[in-house]
């Protein structure tokens, strides 16, 4: 397929604005040209930082960087503030205000939504089946010419499963649209991951973030990874320089404690699975999902009342019950093992 059939002709036609570092890329020199204080910074905390001076608006430091923890081409990443910027990005890229449309496959993410509505852009929202699987006759059933963009979530939020693999390649295959699959959680899987498929399917993005396994929550730091014609295009709506130098800093000094990371994921995976034993033993509790991410969805009695009860305790989960098929639900991110261990005491008791 051809991915520039799918995108908004006027974003194929716009001139992106040029910044100073898009026509002189080195930070080395006397830069006399983006109206900086060439004085320096009023910030002084980290040494080497110079926060005087505009980033790299090419991301080239944060590709390189992570072209090595992944195993990606360069060519290939793109960064934004957060995964959300980049679900803003692709709405505003492949959809017409008023005119296209987006297939939500739920419950998921509410983000999808919220983005697509601030866009003025259509949902057509499909229930996920009774396994929180793509179903995909419904999804064929629901296409229109006019959709542009497929959003997944896998592992799935707040259901906790991985999509299957082959399901997905289908819509890849078989559908003319932009799928793209949010891989947030995908570090507490054991596989499942599609980013290798990148090279085998043009209308397939595959969405990252730093904010859950590496614990980058703070720095809002998000990428991508797509076919390189997606990726121009990405870099030729964003903001000039959207990605700051202090969060370039702190992603730097993370990945060098890419083993402490590691260690992270194994307590959080035999915490999951200890929390979820727990939990299954109260008689109150109808079904505890299993989980390739680092929460649980918890089917209860009265999950309202249980929801309350915990926060009047300063124990703070999120109550999913408004969502589809999910009727009852709790989703309860896995903490450290005190955190856990008086949650237990505090929910055992009420329930």
């Amino acid at each position: 397929m051809n991915v520039k059939n799918l995108v908004r002709k006027n974003i194929l036609n716009l001139n992106p604005y040029t910044s100073a570092r898009d026509i002189y890329e080195s930070d080395k020199g006397i830069l006399l040209d983006a109206n900086e204080n060439s004085w320096g910074s009023t910030f002084t905390g980290i040494e080497g930082v110079r926060l005087n001076r505009y980033p790299d608006p090419h991301q080239k430091d944060l590709r390189k960087l992570v072209s090595g923890l992944n195993s990606v081409p360069e060519k290939n990443l793109f960064f934004g503030v957060g995964s959300d910027e980049i679900i803003d990005l692709l709405i505003r890229i492949f959809c017409e205000p008023g005119k296209d449309n987006v297939l939500i496959p739920e419950p998921t993410y509410g983000m999808y939504k919220v983005a697509c509505d601030i866009n003025n852009v259509e949902t057509i929202n499909v229930l996920l089946n009774d396994n929180f699987q793509v179903d995909l006759p419904e999804v064929e059933n629901n296409l229109k010419d006019n959709t542009k963009l497929i959003f997944l979530c896998s592992p799935n939020n707040p259901t906790g499963n991985l999509l299957a693999k082959e399901d997905v390649l289908t819509l890849c295959s078989k559908f003319n649209s932009v799928i793209v699959v949010d891989e947030a959680y995908i570090d507490f899987a054991e596989d499942g991951s599609l980013i290798d498929e990148i090279k085998n399917y043009p209308n397939l993005v595959v969405l990252r973030t730093f904010s859950k396994a590496w614990g980058l929550a703070g720095i809002r730091l998000g990428y991508c990874i797509a076919n390189e014609e997606i990726i121009n295009i990405l870099f030729k709506v964003k903001a000039p320089y959207n990605i700051n130098t202090l969060t370039r800093f702190a992603l730097e000094s993370a990945a060098r404690n890419s083993n402490l990371k590691n260690e992270y994921i194994g307590g959080i995976i035999k915490e999951r699975e200890r929390l979820k034993n727990l939990l299954e033993s109260l008689a109150g509790v109808i079904k505890v999902y299993s989980s390739d991410a680092n929460f649980l969805l918890v089917k209860l009695n009265n999950a309202k009342e249980v929801q309350k009860k915990l926060a009047d305790k300063g124990i703070i989960v999120r109550d999913r019950s408004t969502q589809p098929k999910l009727e009852n639900c709790l989703r309860i991110s896995v903490g450290n093992k005190e955190e856990n261990d008086l949650l237990w005491e505090a929910i055992k008791k009420i329930v």
